[in-house]
C-alpha cells in the first residue's frame, strides 16, 4: 500500500474586488503544484460568498486579452470550523464528508479571505494554511493599522489622512482643508483594497470630490496618502525553516505608456509596466531595504510570506508604502518572479510555502 499524499486544498476567489486576481493567482498555484507530492482539491468561491467545488483546471483561471475570469457557481461544499470534522463536506448530492484537507494554500485577496476572516476560520477548523495568522493579516489588510505599527517601529511611511464615510458626508469642507495640508498631488485609496483597485491620483483639489467616492465604493474607510517622489521598489520575504524572515533581490516597477501611474489597468490589462527584476540599486541600498523589508515584515508579526512595496527617493530615502501578505500570484506577479531570481523557481515557491503551514500547524504560537 503506497504512502497517502498531503491533500492540499487551493481556496479562491471570494466576495472582494479582487475576486478576479485571485482565481488567475490560484490558475498559476495549481499549474505548478507538484502533483506527485500533493493531491490537490480547487475551492472556489463565488462573488456571492459560496463555497463550490471548483474545476482543477489552470486554464479556466487564465486571464485572457482583457476578460476577467471568475468562479462560477458548482457542488455546493463548505469547511466547518469544526477541528473534528477533517475537512470538506458537501452540501448537496450526497451531504457529507467529501474529502480531508491537511493543508490550504488561501490565495485571497482582499476582504473576506486576506484580512483575517478566513485565517480565524482555518484556525477554527484546525487546518494548517500557508501565510500569516489572524492578527497579521487583518492589520496588514488596513492600511491605517499598519502604517500605526510601522511608524510604532520607527519605520518611515507617507504623510497620510484617514477619512470615514460618515466624516466625508459631514465634513467635506473640512477633510478638503485637511487634504490640501498634504500638498499635491495625493493618492486615494481604499483603507483595506488591494490591486490599485478604487485608487485615484489627485492633482486638483477640485478632482477630490469624485476621487473620494470612488474609493468610498470600495470602503467606507479610505486613505489619502501624499505623493512620494522616488521609485517603486518592492522586495520578496519568505521565513526559513526556523521562522526567521529572509528576504529577495528586490525589484522595481516602471510605468510606461499612458498610464498614470501603477494601477489595475497598468498592472493586468495594458502591459503598461516594465519589471526590473533584480531592482538597478546599489549594493548598500538593497541590504538597507532587505533589512527594512525583515522590519516591517516582523513589526506586523507575519508569518509564511509577505511582499513589503518601498518608494526610493533620488537620495536613497527608503519609504515603506505598505506589506501585502498574500501577494499576487498571476504570471507576471512580483512575489514569484523576484524569488525566481533569487534562486527559487514557482514550483518550489509552493513547495516551501505550503511546507512551512505544515510545520506552522494552527493554534497558539
Amino acid at each position: 500500500m503506497g504512502v497517502s499524499r498531503t491533500r492540499l486544498a487551493v481556496v479562491f476567489g471570494g466576495r472582494s474586488t479582487e475576486h478576479a486576481i485571485s482565481c488567475v493567482s490560484a490558475g498559476s498555484i495549481l499549474a505548478a503544484v507538484d502533483r506527485e507530492r500533493y493531491d490537490v482539491i480547487a475551492l472556489g468561491i463565488t462573488p456571492e460568498g459560496r463555497w463550490v467545488l471548483a474545476p482543477d483546471n489552470p486554464a479556466l483561471l487564465a486571464l485572457e486579452g482583457r476578460e476577467l475570469p471568475a468562479v462560477k457557481d458548482g457542488r455546493a461544499i463548505a469547511l466547518p470550523g469544526d477541528p473534528t470534522v477533517g475537512g470538506v463536506v458537501a452540501l448537496e448530492d450526497g451531504p457529507g464528508l467529501l474529502c480531508r484537507v491537511d493543508v490550504v494554500f488561501p490565495v485571497l485577496h482582499g476582504p473576506y479571505g486576506e484580512d483575517g476572516t478566513l485565517q480565524g476560520l482555518l484556525e477554527l477548523a484546525g487546518v494548517p494554511y500557508v501565510g500569516s495568522g489572524v492578527l497579521a493579516s487583518a492589520a496588514a489588510m488596513d492600511k491605517t493599522v499598519a502604517r500605526t505599527l510601522l511608524s510604532a517601529t520607527g519605520l518611515p511611511v507617507t504623510p497620510a489622512r484617514v477619512v470615514r464615510a460618515a466624516q466625508w458626508a459631514r465634513e467635506e469642507a473640512d477633510v478638503i482643508r485637511q487634504v490640501a495640508q498634504l500638498g499635491l498631488p495625493v493618492f486615494v485609496k481604499p483603507a483595506r483594497g488591494g490591486s490599485s483597485i478604487g485608487i485615484s491620483k489627485v492633482d486638483d483639489l477640485a478632482d477630490l470630490p469624485r476621487a473620494v467616492e470612488d474609493a468610498l465604493r470600495c470602503d467606507p474607510k479610505i486613505l489619502v496618502e501624499a505623493a512620494v517622489t522616488g521609485r517603486e521598489v518592492e522586495c520578496g520575504i519568505l521565513e526559513d525553516e526556523q521562522g526567521r524572515p529572509q528576504a529577495s533581490v528586490p525589484a522595481e516597477v516602471r510605468v510606461v505608456g499612458s498610464c498614470a501611474f501603477y494601477d489595475f489597468e497598468a498592472k493586468y490589462l495594458d502591459a503598461a509596466t516594465e519589471l526590473d527584476v533584480p531592482a538597478d540599486l546599489p549594493p548598500e541600498l538593497t541590504e538597507r531595504l532587505q533589512a527594512m523589508a525583515c522590519a516591517a515584515y516582523d513589526a506586523l508579526d507575519c508569518e509564511g510570506l509577505a511582499r513589503v512595496d518601498f518608494f526610493v527617493g533620488p537620495g536613497g530615502e527608503l519609504t515603506v508604502n505598505e506589506v501585502n501578505t498574500m501577494p499576487g500570484f498571476t504570471p507576471t506577479s512580483m512575489f514569484p518572479r523576484m524569488w525566481a531570481a533569487s534562486g527559487i523557481d514557482y514550483p518550489a515557491l509552493v513547495d516551501r510555502l505550503v511546507q512551512a503551514a505544515l510545520r506552522k500547524g494552527t493554534g497558539l504560537r
